[in-house]
């Protein structure tokens, strides 16, 4: 095993815990990288490997959020118990939108979308959007809904419509789904907390799409570099998702915003005039 892509592993799951949860970015972030943290891998696994290294990520959420998320829990009454089934429900009925339109146009939104222009046009049209909704929100100063058990089904589809947006690169689909929860009225944290657990699903169905199609012939290499990465993105995103819960209770989302513009800015820079 060359230690040399075992740092390169190391890295590209760092990049993931980190990005995957703040509204940044993480599969643009993960193209981006690419540029400058080569893996010698063929291309068909580095795109299989872009996506399924997310399932460390997600597992994160798992670990943090079980008891809140297992609806079988002792420790519940029976009420504790049906909100936990209902907002699975929820769950489940706002995956469908990013769910059908993945599966039906997969092939041509890699073809089409997955480059570093679209990537850099996404940062900063998201991170304009972010400055103006937090300012916005300023002005209405509306009370906003901070209890998740109160998320309608109303609601629960329209974050999920938005999540559609983050199958573009450089969209985030944290930023997605907690912009589209913040319109709809939530408040930042319980918008936060669907968009973690919306990605439940919708990262363990699209690792499961590039797996099937990339296929199960793993070589040793590939899969000890598909372990390290979700491992180490695991525990990062542990500490990431600890790090945003706490920044949002007394900050809003702005500086993600000059952030994606900044980066946006430099990305073009870097492929129009040095690269």
């Amino acid at each position: 095993m060359d230690i040399i892509l075992l740092l390169k592993t190391v890295l590209l799951g760092i990049v993931e815990g980190i990005t995957e949860w703040l509204p940044i970015s993480s599969t643009g972030h993960l193209i981006l990288a690419d540029e400058f943290i080569k893996l010698n891998m063929t291309g068909a696994f580095k795109e299989m490997f872009d996506v399924v290294i997310q399932l460390g990520a997600i597992m994160a959420v798992v670990v943090l959020y079980f008891h809140k998320l297992n609806p079988f829990s002792p420790k519940k009454n029976h009420r504790e118990k049906m909100d936990t089934i209902v907002l699975w429900t929820k769950v489940i009925l706002a995956v469908f939108p990013a769910a059908i339109i993945g599966i039906l146009f997969d092939d041509w939104l890699n073809v089409h979308f997955y480059n570093p222009p679209v990537v850099a046009a996404m940062l900063i049209i998201y991170g304009i959007l972010f400055i103006i909704i937090e300012n916005r929100n300023k002005r209405i100063r509306r009370r906003p809904m901070n209890d998740l058990t109160r998320l309608s089904y109303g609601m629960a589809l329209g974050i999920g419509v938005f999540q559609v947006l983050a199958l573009i690169p450089g969209t985030s689909r944290s930023g997605a789904t907690i912009l589209g929860g913040i319109l709809l009225g939530c408040s930042r944290t319980v918008a936060a907390e669907f968009s973690f657990f919306l990605g439940i699903p919708v990262m363990f169905g699209a690792s499961l799409l590039k797996i099937v199609k990339f296929g199960l012939a793993f070589t040793t290499t590939e899969l000890i570099v598909l372990i390290v990465g979700m491992v180490v993105s695991f525990l990062v995103s542990i500490v990431t998702i600890k790090f945003l819960l706490g920044y949002i209770k007394k900050n809003d989302f702005k500086a993600f915003g000059v952030y994606r513009i900044i980066l946006g800015l430099l990305v073009i820079v870097y492929f129009a005039f040095i690269k």
